[in-house]
């Protein structure tokens, strides 16, 4: 049981003024098909006063009298001014979707410049793959490393996230990443999204929202998927490696107060490497929304993903130089694995008054996980070699509700959320042992049962004085590890309970209609792996982050805009990579501190430019200078590219993305290699058809893909040798597609 001392800390009362009548004006903001748009945004023009529609659509706003002139914006809509009618106090608002234009992007105190950003990138650049969706996030580097069926290696803000440490992705508030997992802490694996599904991305950096809970100190991305299908569709792609991807999506239900869709992806390829990687994949995606009436929403959304795949692994630079392998060879080819899982979510939404609205999510998820690696080759094995597996199938359960009320004190406008919430992780054989040709079981290193359960509640308030909008926050999470050791003669459960408080101070200053500054300042954390907790008896388990950010978003020009930050985090702990055991363990306190650009620039309606560039300064602190690097982490990115979507239907783009050479152990000794990489894709739009094509690596570069810095032996050499093992990089690779809605 969690003990007493958690207690949830939520602070939700006020005085409220009563509003006159007359000087209130209520409405809805949808689409052509009725659908209500969430957070389109309303500017009372005589004022400056503003608001966000709801969920419903619907909104409130304040001091208008009849004949005032409302300013509606939504991101991928066409603005509309609206006069407000002298006779009625309650208006419907239809915007027409169309070609984004920055010149309708509107810079609001409270607006949040990366959700905007990442936004302009979901809307103009075209996503094929779950890989490219993580790719729409901003300053976000990501790397392959098993045949495209184990999760992305992440790099964000100086840090190499493994699969997942220090970033939180969730998708439609359900999370991705995996406690305590086999592989590692943290672990997100997203293929189970279809591209084509996602509506969009909320994202942030840093760890400064109360909303955003255990792994949020680089940041957080959360997808949310479509509520509605503009119409069906049925997909067929085809190219090199005998790559083949099906995907179907049908429009089930689209009525006025219900709708449902379902959406089919099946993916197969056998990769470039000369071992065929024998790689499928096949999601299923099916989601119901209900409207009870004009306050309750209901939906329901089912799926089931599984995927299978053999690799290649890492291979050591040595044995390309001396001509033992080819670049696309391997040492060993019986890696790979196998992995699957199931989600079903419940939310319900209930609007308790024009000020008020509960929003509720309940999850379960199915998940089990098999992966076979061999990162040594003959190092400790000389005559079985090193191959490890690492396997875990779990129950995942949880629910986080959330309450918010729109208020006014005298002539402050604010808005109060709290949350309450939990999450609980029920791992059955959670195993890492020594194997031969992914059959026979040579020793288990590990083995052993998980129950971790995390309660949680947060509270966090907007303010507005005039120009000036500071949002504080206060989140209270409450863990408990339990680990029974199936290794052990005798039982062995083992239980240790960890409380973690995390406060937030934003502060965002609106100097003109063109410029707004912030500064933001918290703290956060990242649990540790529940069989590192029990063997250290609780110590260090929930290492803190502290971050601040400084910085600006601006329009110097209607159809330019811009975002810069200089940023600072320090860690009490970091996870390191440990190549001869497949695993991540603590590794010291750190501290990173950077620069972000990010640049968007619209010079013709149908053409877009996108620039992000991250740099960073990371280092251990308890360190010898000289010895304190950190192995992976990148002190240079930069992502960026031209988009096409002109109205004769043709739509393309050139995207480069660029990693900087990075230090891959702790004396930088070792280095890991840069790369460039330019990718291009084009297709045209004929009626109810679609024909396109993408090639990845248009210019055939050699690249390394990942790389670690790994001690390992070959089967013919007499002693170890530690340098680079990579994973190389996707060569030339063509794709076309032909697409039909009905």
């Amino acid at each position: 049981m969690i003990p007493m001392r958690f207690y949830f800390i939520l602070i939700c009362c006020a005085l409220t003024y009563p509003l006159q009548a007359q000087d209130v004006l209520t409405g809805r903001v949808t689409d052509a098909d009725e659908v209500g748009l969430e957070s389109a945004y309303l500017i009372h023009l005589p004022s400056g006063k503003h608001c966000h529609t709801n969920y419903l659509g619907e909104f409130i706003l304040e001091g208008v009298k009849g004949g005032d002139s409302i300013q509606v914006n939504h991101l991928g809509f066409a603005s509309e001014i609206i006069q407000a009618p002298y006779d009625q106090k309650f208006v419907t608002i239809t915007l027409a979707q169309r070609r984004l234009s920055l010149k309708e992007v509107v810079i609001a105190s409270e607006m949040d410049a990366l959700e905007v950003f990442a936004g302009i990138n979901l809307r103009t650049q075209p996503v094929n793959s779950s890989q490219e969706i993580l790719r729409r996030v901003p300053g976000l580097i990501i790397g392959q490393h098993a045949g495209g069926g184990k999760a992305e290696q992440i790099f964000l803000r100086g840090f190499d996230i493994d699969h997942g440490t220090d970033i939180n992705l969730t998708v439609d508030g359900m999370p991705v990443n995996m406690v305590s997992h086999a592989h590692g802490q943290g672990y997100a694996d997203l293929h189970f999204l279809i591209p084509e599904t996602v509506e969009g991305i909320r994202f942030g950096k840093g760890p400064y929202y109360a909303d955003q809970g255990n792994f949020t100190t680089a940041g957080f991305v959360d997808f949310r998927t479509k509520d509605k299908l503009e119409s069906s569709m049925v997909k067929l792609e085809a190219g090199q490696f005998n790559t083949r991807r099906l995907l179907g999506m049908l429009d089930l239900i689209s009525e006025d107060n219900q709708n449902a869709y379902a959406a089919l992806e099946y993916l197969t390829t056998d990769g470039p490497f000369e071992s065929s990687q024998h790689f499928n994949r096949l999601n299923f995606l099916g989601k119901y929304n209900l409207q009870l009436n004009n306050q309750d929403r209901i939906s329901l959304t089912g799926s089931y993903f599984t995927s299978s795949w053999d690799a290649s692994g890492q291979i050591p630079q040595r044995a390309i130089d001396q001509g033992i392998i080819g670049r696309f060879d391997a040492i060993d080819d019986t890696e790979g694995g196998q992995t699957s899982r199931a989600n079903l979510r419940l939310g319900y939404d209930k609007m308790i008054s024009p000020n008020a609205q509960l929003r509720n999510i309940f999850y379960y998820t199915y998940y089990d996980f098999e992966l076979y690696s061999n990162f040594t080759f003959f190092l400790n094995n000389p005559t079985e070699g090193d191959q490890i597996a690492q396997r875990e199938s779990r129950n995942l359960f949880g629910f986080n509700s959330e309450y918010t009320q729109n208020l006014q004190l005298g002539s402050v406008e604010g808005t109060l959320r709290g949350g309450i919430g939990m999450r609980n992780d029920q791992v059955q054989d959670n195993e890492l042992s020594r194997t031969a040709n992914r059959q026979e079981i040579l020793e288990r290193v590990s083995f052993g049962d998980v129950n971790e359960t995390n309660l949680f509640a947060y509270a966090n308030a907007d303010w507005e004085f005039g120009k000036l909008t500071i949002n504080t926050g206060l989140r209270v999470d409450a863990f408990q590890f339990t680990y029974l050791d199936e290794l052990q003669a005798l039982y062995d459960q083992q239980t240790v309970y960890k409380e973690f408080v995390s406060p937030k101070v934003n502060l965002m200053y609106q100097v003109s209609s063109k410029l707004q500054a912030y500064a933001k300042f918290g703290r956060g954390f990242h649990s540790n792996d529940t069989r590192v907790v029990v063997a250290q008896g609780g110590e260090e388990i929930l290492p803190a982050a502290l971050g601040s950010d400084v910085g600006f978003i601006w329009k110097p020009l209607d159809n330019i805009l811009v975002n810069a930050a200089y940023w600072q985090l320090e860690l009490e702990q970091e996870f390191v990579y440990v190549g001869d055991e497949g695993i991540v363990e603590p590794g010291g306190r750190t501290r990173r501190r950077g620069v972000d650009l990010s640049v968007r620039y619209q010079p013709l309606s149908w053409l877009y430019w996108d620039a992000d560039f991250t740099y960073s300064h990371a280092r251990a602190i308890d360190e010898a200078e000289g010895e304190d690097f950190i192995p992976l982490a990148p002190d240079f990115t930069l992502t960026s590219g031209l988009s096409v979507i002109h109205p004769s239907g043709l739509s393309g783009g050139v995207r480069m993305r660029y990693l900087d050479d990075r230090p891959a152990n702790e004396d930088n000794s070792i280095v890991a290699n840069g790369y460039t990489v330019v990718d291009v894709n084009a297709s045209y739009r004929w009626k109810a058809f679609e024909l396109g094509f993408s090639i990845e690596n248009v210019m055939d570069v050699d690249w390394d893909e990942t790389q670690f810095a790994t001690e390992s032996r070959l089967r013919e050499e007499a002693e170890p040798v530690e340098e680079i093992h990579l994973t190389p990089g996707t060569p030339f690779f063509f794709r076309g597609y032909v697409s039909y809605r009905f």
